[in-house]
C-alpha cells in the first residue's frame, strides 16, 4: 500500500515539474485571458528532506518579473497528497530562479514562512490528479481592500494543467478576484522531471 501512495506521489511531482504556458487559450481569446507561464521546478531533497519545489507565475512579454512565487512541499496523506505551501521572505531576490539554477540554489529554508491554511490536497482521478485547498476557507488574502478567502482548483496530468483561483469575500462570500472567464489551461512546454530527487 505505501508503495502505491509514494508512486502516486512522485507521479504527481513528475507531473507537476516543468514550464507551463496557455498559449493556445490567449491566442484563441485575447481579450479574456493573457499569457502566461506557470514553472514549477524541484528543489534539492534536503531542502524539506522530502520533495519540494519553487514555483512562479509569469506573463509572458515579462519572464523575468513574476507577478506570484511560492515553495511547496509535497507529504504523503493515506490517500491524499498534501502540498504545504510556503512564502518567499524577499521574493523579488530570487525571481527567475524557475529558469536559471544558480538562483535557485541560492533559496534557503529560512528564507521562506509557512503559508498556514493554504495548503493544497490532491488526489488521483485516473489519469489525472484533482486538487483544491484544504477545507475550512481559511486561507486568507486581502485584496482590494476586502478580507477574501481563496478557492483554488487545480486539475494535473502528465501534459496539461487546469487551474481556477478566486477570492470569495469573508462576509458575503461573493467573488472579489480571480478570473470571470473560467480555468486557465496549460501546456507543457518542457519537463523537469529528471530533476524530481526520487530518493
Amino acid at each position: 500500500m505505501n508503495s502505491v501512495k509514494s508512486n502516486d506521489l512522485i507521479t504527481l511531482a513528475q507531473w507537476m515539474a516543468g514550464d507551463f504556458s496557455n498559449y493556445k487559450q490567449s491566442y484563441d481569446k485575447p481579450q479574456q485571458f493573457a499569457h502566461i507561464h506557470i514553472l514549477f521546478r524541484p528543489l534539492p531533497f534536503e531542502f524539506f528532506n522530502a520533495i519540494g519545489f519553487y514555483s512562479e507565475q509569469v506573463y509572458d512579454h515579462d519572464l523575468w518579473t513574476p507577478y506570484r512565487q511560492g515553495v511547496h512541499k509535497l507529504i504523503d496523506q493515506d490517500s491524499q497528497i498534501y502540498i504545504e505551501n510556503y512564502s518567499l521572505n524577499d521574493p523579488v531576490q530570487y525571481a527567475g530562479a524557475a529558469r536559471e539554477l544558480s538562483i535557485l540554489k541560492t533559496i534557503k529554508p529560512d528564507c521562506i514562512q509557512r503559508r498556514y491554511n493554504c495548503s493544497m490536497v490532491f488526489e488521483r482521478d485516473g489519469e489525472m490528479f484533482r486538487g483544491s485547498v484544504e477545507p475550512g476557507n481559511q486561507c486568507l488574502i486581502e485584496k482590494r481592500g476586502c478580507s477574501t478567502y481563496l478557492i483554488s482548483d487545480v486539475e494535473i496530468t502528465e501534459t496539461t494543467w487546469g487551474s481556477l483561483d478566486r477570492g470569495m469575500d469573508v462576509n458575503t462570500h461573493q467573488q472579489i478576484w480571480g478570473s470571470d472567464n473560467g480555468s486557465l489551461w496549460f501546456e507543457k512546454r518542457q519537463s523537469f522531471a529528471a530533476e524530481v530527487p526520487l530518493v
